[in-house]
Formats: C-alpha cells, structure tokens, sequence
C-alpha cells in the first residue's frame, strides 16, 4: 500500500488514516521510526505487557535477576564458538 502524507512547517506528519488501521494505531500508541537507506519505515511499537506471559518460562528460572539471564545467555554463545 502506498499513500501520501504532507510535512508542517513543524516537520509534523498525521499518518493517513489508511495507514493507521493497517497497523491498528490508536491516541496514545508509540511508532518506530526506522531510516533504511533513502526510506523510513513506520511501525507500531508493540506493548510488552501485552506479550507477559506468552514465552514459557521453567519454574526453576523464574525470579531469576535479569543480569544473570542476560550473563548465562553470553556465556552460552562465547562456548558455542569456541
């Protein structure tokens, strides 16, 4: 889909309408702005509190604090190359 909008002398751009039902945007919602090469590409920020609870997590990790996730993941890779 391609459609139209005009910049404001503010540098401000209402998103068509077409285009906010196609990504089911509402008053308050968050967007992405990406800059890849000469184009921007506009996408919905999703809610992560939407996603709780949607990734399994073992009873023996849950709690667990995120540095230490985050540090077991890195260790994980470091010995999958080595």
């Amino acid at each position: 889909m391609d459609t139209r909008a005009r910049l404001t002398s503010k540098g401000q751009i209402t998103i068509p309408k077409v285009v906010r039902e196609a990504l089911e945007l509402n008053q308050g919602d968050e967007v992405l702005f990406r800059v890849e090469r000469s184009r921007a590409v506009v996408a919905k920020t999703p809610d992560f509190l939407d996603l709780a609870g949607s990734v399994p997590v073992p009873a023996g990790k849950r709690g667990t604090p995120w540095d230490e996730i985050i540090g077991e993941a890195r260790r994980a890779r470091v010995g999958r190359r080595g």
